[in-house]
């Protein structure tokens, strides 16, 4: 609208129209009873208006935050656009929800939260990101320090009272998610500013979960080599405690975790260590893991009183930190979106399958056996009922009746399960008169590492896993683990099969939604030996031996003593 037209011009009972049957421009004054259609007009226009929601930040004094509201095209009923974008405080309003959808969006395409944040893990997140924000990349004591840790200087003793945990990961994307997971818990009870190497993907894959900071390690880092870090670096946590303990932990630039799953137990050791004795004397702390190690701090003293108040419940310590931290990027999230709203939004229930074969890639009979005697067995899928030459037909329903339906969502690196699945559904009819649908996003043939396309895919799939109702998942798999915990599921386990045969039984139902940490602590932190192998649920009621993977720690909801 020119600002500068004459009040007839700007008086919108004045209609400027613009015909190309006229030729030109000609203005007609508006006939007698135009008001009332043209006042129709605008209500109808501002009920289409995308809906706005007013997010009050808890202060009287403070300004309203407004949020651009999530629900406007998702389709989702007036009942829906009530729930807590912000998960009980777990999330900050005031993010520009443009540049990740996902961080507000999510909780429209899951089921509410099983598991509420406590008023102290609130606190304690509002600190780290005070911490990021105060110590992190682009601010002047993390200038200062990234110059001693370039120069070699030593005895800074945390100098600003800044320290950091740079985490290395590696294998495949699961693994990398349970170590981020772990590394920002780590991070949390040591006050360490948590940096994330890029891992060649991370940026992709997900959006910055600090407000004003970041969590990515800057690509001009300043540790040269710091990749190739190994447990036998002069700077391992091993060779500064027990081999080359000849100083206090200030004499050194920076220490070294190693803590994958072939770490020695000397290593291990640092499950224990009681961090206000040594490590947090040591300004940088780099950590290379592949797999969850939380369960394994819930074995430190020093940790237990903190970890009880922030997670009175055990088995909710991966499904609510990741609801806080691990938000998909918007690529990553329209392919979650597009595929969940075309194929699973409407089915009555959703089951996921998702299938990890460890022994070779090629598909084989005595997995898709395992998976369809595991779904038989816990009533998961309904039985299929082929038609014999000459039998009658099934009875359609009648005019009216409504058919239920269930959405089946496999994942996998191979099709063929899921196209086998399909094809009896399609052959045959259910024994329930079901109609069940059989759906998989993508199958990749081969597993590939740090491949920005693959793991997008890898990232959606198991988003679209945890919005499901139910979910099967394969032993031993770091993707399953992840699909199961972000949607706070409880899976039915299918045990690694043993000489290409079903196991007996196909599957059993897990004792908690937490992933299972493979590279436990094997020892007693009290007792500071690590040769000693012990039994950790009889000193912890709440870490327990993994369903699928004995050595493994799983934390759990304890068993009482008459159950």
């Amino acid at each position: 609208m020119d600002t500068g037209a004459s009040k007839e011009g700007q008086d919108w009972l004045g209609i400027e129209e613009a015909s190309p049957f006229l030729g030109k421009h000609t203005k007609k004054q508006a006939p007698v009873g135009w008001t009332s259609v043209a006042n129709a007009v605008v209500v109808a226009l501002i009920m289409a208006m995308p809906p706005i929601l007013l997010i009050f930040t808890g202060r009287l004094d403070a300004p309203a935050v407004w949020i651009k509201s999530t629900v406007a095209g998702l389709g989702v009923q007036p009942e829906e656009s009530k729930k807590d974008i912000l998960l009980g405080g777990l999330l900050l309003p005031g993010f520009d929800e443009g540049s990740c959808a996902s961080r507000y969006q999510s909780v429209y395409y899951r089921n509410n939260m099983t598991r509420s944040p406590t008023p102290y893990l609130i606190a304690r997140l509002r600190r780290q990101e005070a911490l990021q924000r105060r110590c992190g990349p682009g601010t002047e004591p993390y200038t200062r320090a990234t110059e001693r840790l370039k120069s070699g200087q030593k005895n800074v003793d945390t100098v600003d009272g800044c320290s950091y945990l740079v985490l290395v990961s590696y294998r495949g994307l699961g693994n990398r998610i349970l170590a981020t997971v772990s590394a920002f818990l780590y991070a949390v009870l040591t006050d360490r500013v948590l940096l994330v190497d890029r891992m060649e993907t991370f940026g992709d894959l997900f959006c910055e979960p600090f407000p004003g900071a970041t969590w990515l390690l800057p690509l001009d880092f300043p540790l040269e080599g710091y990749k190739d870090l190994w447990e036998s670096a002069a700077e391992s946590y091993e060779n500064v405690t027990l081999h080359n303990n000849t100083g206090p932990a200030s004499e050194h630039r920076f220490v070294y975790i190693h803590l994958d799953h072939l770490a020695t137990q000397a290593n291990r050791l640092v499950y224990c260590d009681d961090h206000r004795q040594f490590l947090h004397r040591v300004q940088w702390v780099f950590l290379r893991t592949d797999g969850y190690i939380a369960p394994s701090f819930f074995l430190n003293p020093a940790y237990r009183e903190e970890l009880e108040r922030m997670f009175p419940r055990k088995d909710s310590v991966f499904y609510v930190l990741s609801r806080y931290l691990l938000h998909p990027t918007n690529d990553v999230w329209g392919m979650v979106t597009r595929f969940y709203d075309s194929y699973l939004k409407n089915a009555d229930e959703r089951l996921g399958i998702q299938i990890r074969v460890f022994d070779e890639d090629k598909p084989h009979k005595y997995i898709l056996d395992q998976i369809l005697a595991c779904t038989s067995q816990e009533h998961l899928l309904p039985e299929s009922i082929a038609m014999s030459a000459g039998a009658a037909p099934p009875l359609r329903p009648t005019a009216g009746a409504r058919v239920r339906t269930k959405a089946v969502l496999t994942t996998g690196l191979s099709g063929w399960y899921g196209d086998s699945i399909r094809e009896m559904y399609w052959l045959s009819t259910s024994a329930t008169g079901e109609l069940v649908s059989v759906h998989q996003p993508s199958h990749e043939e081969h597993q590939s590492m740090f491949r920005v396309r693959h793991d997008m895919k890898a990232l959606a799939e198991m988003y679209l896993l945890s919005m499901t109702d139910k979910i099967v998942t394969s032993g031993w798999s770091t993707f399953g683990y992840v699909g199961t915990a972000l949607g706070g599921l409880t899976p039915y386990i299918m045990m690694r099969p043993e000489n290409r045969t079903v196991p007996d039984p196909p599957c059993k139902r897990a004792m908690s939604m937490e992933p299972c940490g493979q590279v436990p602590a094997f020892f007693e932190c009290t007792r500071k030996e690590y040769d000693i192998i012990i039994d950790n649920a009889k000193m912890v009621p709440h870490v327990r031996a993994c369903e699928d993977m004995p050595w493994g720690l799983k934390l759990t909801e304890p068993i009482a003593e008459n159950a």
